[in-house]
């Protein structure tokens, strides 16, 4: 059974201030690649955490539509009962990324370096960023350019959990708590500015031993100015 808890509507004085400087540097500033380079064939949050990813997806994802699973690795966590007309993925790992069953096509791309996505307006209707927000060091343009590669409407589902590699995470991410982390990717779409339906919810298993699920859910309003 599902399980939310949506965050109340923050006043006005408990708004998140400006980031300080240095907020998206990180212990471990060797190039991406490198960290990237072995693959990584393993869960990185638990099975009930996994499950409740699997869930909101199944909840806002279409059934035979096409879905970009961006950061994606050799698991994309979708329902294994529901058909879609595409999963296409980007990452860092080619030997991951040729292990997800899910997806029927793949790009190897670091967003750190390059935020434009290689796919064109409005082809996918629906997206993912699984446990992996934290280690974007300029998250507002690759989540710009998501949404003009979403369908108008379309969702883009980002979820997390209180896990992460510490030495690439950015600093803010380090320093917040679970609900400051929920906040910043909520700000990240709002600076996006091509991002509508904002909401926070808290998904985390009811089991007092399963990894914490959180997610930040918006929807494309097109490109960038449009």
């Amino acid at each position: 059974m599902r399980f939310e808890r949506p965050f109340a509507k923050r006043d006005e004085d408990t708004e998140m201030t400006e980031l300080p400087r240095g907020a998206f540097r990180r212990q471990d500033e060797t190039p991406d690649e490198e960290f990237y380079r072995a693959p990584r064939l393993v869960k990185h949050i638990d099975d009930r955490a996994i499950a409740a990813v699997t869930e909101l997806y199944q909840e806002y994802f279409p059934e035979g539509g096409a879905i970009l699973d961006l950061m994606s690795s050799w698991i994309s966590h979708l329902p294994e009962e529901v058909s879609y007309r595409r999963v296409a993925g980007l990452g860092m790992n080619e030997e991951e990324l040729s292990h997800n069953p899910r997806l029927d096509d793949f790009a190897l791309q670091n967003l750190n370096e390059n935020p434009r996505l290689p796919f064109g307006e409005a082809e996918f209707d629906a997206a993912s960023i699984c446990v992996s927000i934290d280690y974007l060091t300029d998250p507002v343009p690759v989540l710009r350019d998501a949404a003009r590669v979403l369908k108008p409407g379309a969702p883009l589902a980002i979820t997390f959990s209180n896990r992460c590699f510490p030495t690439k995470a950015v600093s803010a991410w380090l320093q917040l708590d679970d609900r400051g982390r929920m906040q910043l990717v909520e700000r990240y779409l709002r600076e996006a500015g091509n991002w509508s339906e904002v909401q926070a919810l808290d998904r985390s298993p009811r089991h007092p031993f399963a990894d914490p699920l959180y997610a930040v859910v918006g929807r494309s309003a097109g490109p960038y100015g449009s």
